[in-house]
């Protein structure tokens, strides 16, 4: 299962468990085991760098899990659970970008004067007028 261009984990580090659904297949989800849940440990993951497991531990947890019983067929269920297990691994390892800190611009500046501006006139129109002697 390919998370990122350099890194695949083998499926035999994913856990995979089959339970019953409450979801479609009427009275045939009631005998079936076509709900599956998809496990993945970070700790007990050989594949992954030191690295890896703590970025992914931090912003997914020890234990990822992904449940699909979209379908009446387990083997499909077991596709979704799979791919869905991929997104939150690969959404985990993603490195948010560092923020280019950016002056405002003139014309922005100026507009943010001109709104100020008529703010301060609109609630000067609001005042009583004052009866100078």
């Amino acid at each position: 299962m390919e998370i990122t261009r350099g890194l695949a984990l083998p499926l035999a580090e994913v856990t995979l468990r089959a339970s019953r659904s409450s979801g479609p297949g009427g009275q045939h989800a009631n005998v079936t085991a076509s709900r599956i849940e998809a496990v993945f440990d970070v700790d007990a993951s050989a594949t992954l760098e030191p690295w890896q497991k703590e970025r992914i531990k931090a912003r997914a947890g020890p234990r990822v899990t992904a449940v699909a019983q979209d379908a009446r067929s387990q083997l499909a269920n077991r596709e979704l659970a799979l791919e869905r297990l991929q997104a939150r691994l690969r959404a985990a390892m993603v490195v948010p970008r560092s923020r280019t800190a950016t002056r405002p611009t003139r014309a922005s500046r100026r507009r943010q004067a001109a709104a100020k501006q008529r703010q301060s006139e609109r609630k000067q129109s609001r005042q009583r007028p004052r009866h100078d002697d």
